[in-house]
Formats: structure tokens, C-alpha cells, sequence
């Protein structure tokens, strides 16, 4: 069995710390079937075959990525009329990190969140994720990208189906975030910086441009090792840094945008093109609907937990905006790191890379 995992930028959590601009309706926290949230049983319903599907997350009860989940499977079982029951597993129930990955692979497992940290020593171009400051300023622009490029819908694609793997989305849960026990704000704060960081050698490539001493570690661990100090700082989504509780063992956390953290709904090749034409249909067009759901899921819980982080005066954070000159400081360190991307990790010579850059700028050109 291959060794694998799955990129955490450390998404999950647990009680003990183990782990903008959109449309002004917000539907987040809504993990029932009402409204808009199917379009109800199908005439045919009654046709399809009792049988239940398993859908692991990165993440704990409460944050994105399993409300997604529980969304996904309520809207399916309203859809089948009941005969399709989808049960979501937050990270750790059905194992770690390598466990996900290979029961999603051999089919043990239907659907899984994954993302690229792990699943990138596997899918190399999927690390392409990892790459700072190559998205667009906004959250909402990345969302409109990932639903649309050729680059990650068709060409990245095909590279997950030759392990037997297929994204049906790519979506983002939030701008990632800086937390450290001092203030980060230009790249020489980062020398000798013990960041936490995946196993993904273009995520240790990239804290190494800003003079940082990565070390890799599972976010199961993660809590502890800021607590002792055997790591200095992590990135994270603002909504899991506080329900991880990580900002209790942190003085700072440093708003520097520096990437967004993109999930993928991912399922076993094998099983998805063994159902039936009604029924994947019928799962297709859920995980069509669930792309603006997540926005505003993510939308919601990244700011209502900034705003706790913010008045939280038991563990008080110091929360520290980056400037944009600033910034612009750690992007001109991390875009060389592209090229290490295209020769060090590219199995495609980088050609993903570049047409996806070109539909960036096509995009904020607009």
C-alpha cells in the first residue's frame, strides 16, 4: 500500500487542542434539506438499491469540512427518497491521516475531503496548492478559479484518476493565517523559525525561502507540540486555529493571506463510475449545489471565529494585520518557489502551473 496522507494544513481538531465579499444571504449552520438545499426525491426513486456510502473529513464535528459532509449526505438521502444513507467520519474515526487515503483508494471508503500536503507525495501536481500568494486577494475570486479552470478541473483531474482517485470539486475554506508566540511580519522574523508545516517538500521548500527551519508533524500533535515549544508557530484557516484552540497556546497571530486552503471532494474512481447514470447524476449535481454552501460556511466561521479570537481576554491573542508592503515582502520570496515547483515536483514540466496562472490573471484582469 502506497504511503500517503492527506494535506492538513493541520484542518482538524479536538476539545484538548489535538487538531471575503460574497452574497449577502449566508445559509451557513443549515445541515438540514429545506429550500434550496435539494431538489427533492426523484420520480425514480423508488428504483434505486438500499446502500450506504462513507464520507471521512479532515476535520471535527462543527468546522467545514464535516458540515459539508453532513450536508452532502442529508441532501442525498432527501434526493433518493431515503435509500442512500451517506454517514461522514471526522478525522480519526476511521483512522489518521495515510489510513483516509488508502481506505479512499481501495475503496474501503466511497468520499473523502482530501487536500494536497499529503496526498501530495502521491498526486504531485496537487501540491500546486501549497504555492503562496499565487491565488487572487480574495477568497471569493479563488472560489469562481477553482470552480472553473481547465487547468484544475481537466488537466489536474486526470493526474488524481491515475491513482485511482477523483476530484469532483476543489473549494476553499478561508485565507491561511500565521499564529507564533512572536509577532511575523517580514521574512527575517522566520530565521531559524521552527513552522510547523506537512510532508509536502514544496510546503518546506517554501518556509525555507523565508529562512525558516520547517518541521513536519501531525496535527494530532500539533497543540502539543506549540504548548512545549517543540514547534514555534503553524498556519491555518482563522475558524480552525480557535476551534483547535491553538490561539491558547500563542501570543500572535499574524493576518498575512498568504494562501488559501483548498479541499477537494474526492471519491474512489472505481465506485463512482460503477453507479448508476441516475445516481451519479444525482450526486454531481449535489456537489454542484454545495459550492456556494461551503463558501458561506467557511465565510461564516472564519469571521464569527476572528471576532472570539479577538475578545477572547482568558487566553487574549494579539491579532496583527499585515500590511500590504509587508506582504509584498513574502511574495517576492515565495514566487521564485514556483520554479522549484515546476522542476523538483512538476511531473508535467509544470504546464498545469502555467495555465493556471494564465487564467489567474485573465480572471483579476477583469
Amino acid at each position: 500500500m502506497l504511503t500517503l496522507g492527506l494535506f492538513l494544513a493541520a484542518c482538524g481538531g479536538s476539545d484538548d487542542g489535538s487538531e471575503e465579499d460574497t452574497p449577502e444571504e449566508d445559509n451557513t449552520g443549515d445541515t438540514g434539506s429545506e429550500g434550496d438545499s435539494s431538489e427533492g426525491e426523484s420520480e425514480s426513486a423508488s428504483d434505486i438499491e438500499e446502500q450506504e456510502w462513507l464520507f471521512v473529513t479532515e476535520e471535527q464535528d462543527g468546522q467545514v469540512q464535516y458540515e459539508y459532509a453532513e450536508e452532502f449526505a442529508n441532501r442525498i438521502s432527501e434526493k433518493s427518497g431515503g435509500k442512500i444513507t451517506v454517514t461522514p467520519y471526522e478525522f480519526g474515526g476511521l483512522g489518521d491521516e495515510v489510513d483516509q487515503v488508502e481506505q479512499l483508494q481501495n475503496g474501503a471508503v466511497q468520499l473523502a475531503v482530501t487536500s494536497p500536503g499529503f496526498i501530495g507525495n502521491m498526486v504531485k501536481e496537487s501540491q500546486i496548492f501549497a504555492l503562496h500568494f499565487l491565488f487572487p486577494d480574495s477568497v471569493e475570486q479563488t472560489q469562481e478559479i477553482l470552480n472553473t479552470s481547465e487547468a484544475l478541473n481537466q488537466d489536474l483531474v486526470k493526474q488524481y484518476q491515475e491513482h485511482g482517485l477523483t476530484p469532483l470539486s476543489f473549494w476553499s475554506e478561508g485565507f491561511m493565517q500565521w499564529t507564533a508566540n512572536k509577532p511575523l511580519e517580514q521574512p527575517s522574523d522566520f530565521e531559524n523559525f521552527k513552522m510547523r508545516v506537512q510532508t509536502s517538500p514544496l510546503i518546506i521548500e517554501s518556509y525555507e525561502a523565508y529562512g525558516a527551519n520547517p518541521q513536519s508533524m501531525s496535527w494530532g500533535d500539533l497543540y502539543t507540540g506549540l504548548d512545549q515549544g517543540t514547534v514555534d508557530g503553524q498556519e491555518n484557516p482563522i475558524f480552525f486555529i480557535a476551534d483547535a484552540s491553538f490561539n491558547e497556546v500563542q501570543d500572535y497571530m499574524m493576518l498575512s493571506r498568504h494562501n488559501n486552503y483548498v479541499a477537494t471532494t474526492t471519491v474512489n474512481s472505481e465506485w463512482y463510475e460503477g453507479l448508476s447514470e441516475e445516481v451519479q447524476t444525482m450526486v454531481d449535481e449535489t456537489v454542484d449545489e454545495m459550492q456556494e454552501w461551503v463558501f458561506e460556511e467557511q465565510k461564516a466561521q472564519n469571521e464569527d471565529f476572528l471576532e472570539q479570537i479577538k475578545t477572547d481576554t482568558d487566553t487574549p491573542t494579539e491579532v496583527v494585520e499585515l500590511s500590504e508592503e509587508q506582504r509584498e515582502a513574502f511574495r517576492e520570496l515565495a514566487v521564485p518557489v514556483r520554479d522549484f515547483y515546476r522542476n523538483e515536483v512538476s511531473t508535467v514540466d509544470g504546464a498545469i502551473l502555467d495555465k493556471l496562472i494564465e487564467e489567474i490573471e485573465a480572471a483579476t484582469a477583469e
